[in-house]
């Protein structure tokens, strides 16, 4: 069962082609094959190229622990790249629906960037989703363990928390991403974002994903980041995202649409044997 190994800033995924697998891509098997150590270790997986009605290509995208997100911006970044490794697409934007919503990416630099349209941000509790009256969450208290933190939320088609700090770091993320992610606030859970602005183009975040955890980079969690500072003023509408594993460009529209650039690896091909569904996760 061959499979394709990509890393966008420290953020790996493996690319499954679905004609590659025997059998189906149960949960089970997905935990197996992500995990660090009784598998071949990825913060998710890629499935497709899959038929789309709407594109030429369709993508599924899977955390490690079984659960299906609705987009990555890392995940298409690396997506993209492996269509052009493959050589289905070339310079030329080129659209991927995912179950977050249809995008548009270019491949750059030979494979080493991709630029990803990634839809428009919404701040509405109804669209994230968030509980509560319909409203758009901007700076609201959240009680998470023993902090009260004030937040933001939104949605770029999967949701998202954002909690600007003036200090943050990786324990901080640790600690209180868990909290959030499954905080009844969010009947989806969410992704979890840690916010420090650095100046009016450069903004740091420590990032904690649903059904994944702490993570070195995140594009859609850049982008979510990125909107939120926006929206509070605070930065302008071109910046820096750095996150632990590098940075992404963000340009952000007066509609809160999201143009996303940034790195992709290609780590390695192989080829997974089917005893490694005999060990349980």
């Amino acid at each position: 069962m061959k499979f394709f190994k990509y890393h966008a800033l420290g953020n790996d995924y493996i690319v499954i082609r679905p004609g590659d697998f025997s059998g189906e891509l149960t949960p089970d098997k997905i935990r197996v094959i992500c995990h660090r150590n009784f598998g071949v270790g990825s913060d998710g997986i890629l499935w497709g190229p899959l038929p789309s009605a709407k594109a030429p290509f369709g993508l599924r995208i899977f955390n490690p622990d079984g659960s299906e997100a609705e987009k990555s911006g890392n995940g298409l970044r690396i997506f993209s790249r492996f269509l052009w490794d493959q050589k289905l697409v070339g310079t030329e934007e080129f659209s991927i629906e995912t179950p977050g919503g249809l995008v548009k990416a270019t491949v750059k630099e030979g494979g080493r960037s991709v630029r990803v349209e990634m839809g428009k941000v919404s701040f509405w509790s109804d669209a994230i989703p968030v509980t509560g009256p319909r409203r758009e969450v901007i700076q609201e208290d959240l009680k998470a363990g023993n902090r009260t933190f004030n937040c933001c939320a939104a949605t770029i088609g999967n949701p998202h928390c954002v909690v600007p700090l003036p200090e943050i770091n990786a324990a901080l993320a640790h600690q209180y991403g868990p909290l959030i992610e499954n905080h009844a606030w969010f009947p989806k859970r969410t992704n979890v974002q840690f916010l420090k602005v650095l100046d009016r183009r450069n903004i740091q975040i420590e990032i904690w994903e649903r059904g994944a955890g702490y993570t070195l980079a995140s594009g859609s969690s850049s982008s979510a980041a990125a909107a939120v500072a926006r929206k509070l003023s605070l930065v302008d509408s071109a910046l820096q995202v750095h996150m632990p594993g590098g940075i992404i460009q963000i340009e952000i529209s007066d509609d809160f649409s999201i143009l996303m650039t940034g790195g992709v690896t290609r780590v390695a091909d192989g080829v997974m044997s089917q005893e490694l569904f005999e060990t349980k996760i």
